[in-house]
């Protein structure tokens, strides 16, 4: 038996085909009609009036970080269960990521954690909504609005996802997403940024195109200095496909979701809470494994049948952050080591699945 993959895309060749020829018979490759249609179609989707395109979700929270003038001296509190990325963007600018626990159930950051560590020189809150989860965001939102704090979040997981009736996209102040290949939506590599703000939306519209703004005679001129992020025409192409049916992958996934809590619920699994209002895109299928479980050696045993990996990172205890700032969060860190990631996606065997596990624990 073939290894039950972890993902798979929700893309083919024959959907992109026609476009990509399109695309080749005119040479435009970079800032044609689907890159512009994609930034319009994501707009709509999320119900932000602005949004923009850019290499991947890591260069898009470190353009937002840029734009709210985070650098030394400023702390930025991160959620702390999440990839690396999420702390690396603040850390590069020479600001401190301050790590907020987050909640054993829903994996998500705790108001209480937040407003403990809301100090004079915190200038922004990162929430991550943790595997595409955005349960809380919205307290977390009233909290950063209270305290005149902008709020970035990390959607880079939630793509389809939505709390209250309000999608990602939509609530925070910047939300920046990820098109990487373990995303349900896919463009190789990519990433996105929406807000409400046009004096934002003005300045990331300048830095995305080198500092241009209009022209100058038959020049563009060049009004400051900025950065080149951008999203191809083949990707806008993949991107707007997948984007076009992105509620019914979402159904799709919390129909798998559905079956795993009920055959893996009885070994005593433990699945990532999904608050009440919120609509989950389940991006990765985590679990608590049961107590007692060595998650690792699970991990381990599975390979060859069904690929699996970790649920995500405490970012406070690996060893770059841990060593600097010594400031393990407990909770993310016991998440670390006790969750686990299982296959999600469309057509999925959840029997086959399950029956390795309870062979492997048997």
């Amino acid at each position: 038996m073939s290894q039950i993959r972890l993902m798979k895309p929700y893309i083919g060749f024959d959907e992109v085909e026609a476009e990509f020829r399109e695309v080749f018979e005119s040479g435009i490759f970079t800032r044609g009609q689907h890159v512009e249609a994609f930034r319009s179609e994501l707009a709509a989707y999320t119900g932000a009036p602005h949004a923009f395109l850019t290499t991947s979700a890591t260069a898009s929270l470190w353009v937002c970080l840029k734009l709210l003038g985070i650098g030394p001296g400023d702390e930025v509190i991160v959620s702390d269960f999440s990839f690396p990325a999420s702390a690396n963007v603040v850390e590069d600018l020479g600001a401190r990521p301050v790590f907020a626990d987050v909640c054993t159930e829903t994996f998500n950051m705790r108001p209480d954690a937040l407003e403990a560590l809301i100090g004079p020189r915190t200038k922004a809150v990162m929430y991550v909504d943790a595997l595409g989860n955005p349960t809380g965001i919205t307290e977390i939102k009233r909290i950063c609005s209270a305290k005149g704090i902008p709020l970035i979040e990390d959607a880079a997981c939630a793509i389809g996802s939505s709390e209250n009736g309000v999608r990602c996209g939509a609530i925070a102040d910047l939300t920046c997403f990820s098109f990487h290949p373990r995303k349900l939506i896919s463009t190789g590599e990519g990433g996105g940024i929406t807000t409400h703000s046009d004096e934002w939306a003005q300045w990331l519209t300048t830095k995305l195109a080198h500092g241009a703004n209009g022209m100058k005679g038959v020049a563009l001129d060049f009004v400051d200095y900025g950065y080149n992020f951008r999203l191809s025409e083949l990707q806008a192409v993949m991107g707007r496909k997948q984007l076009a049916k992105i509620n019914a992958i979402v159904n799709e996934r919390n129909a798998v979701r559905d079956s795993y809590i009920e055959q893996l619920g009885a070994l005593g699994f433990v699945a990532q809470k999904v608050g009440e209002g919120v609509t989950y895109n389940v991006q990765s299928m985590v679990f608590r494994v049961p107590e007692g479980c060595d998650r690792d050696r699970l991990i381990l045993d599975l390979r060859g049948k069904v690929e699996t990996t970790i649920g995500t990172y405490a970012l406070s205890a690996g060893s770059y952050f841990a060593g600097k700032y010594k400031d393990v969060q407990p909770v993310a860190a016991k998440l670390q080591e006790s969750t686990i990631t299982l296959p999600c996606y469309t057509g999925l065997e959840v029997d086959a699945v399950c029956s390795a596990i309870r062979g492997v624990l048997a």
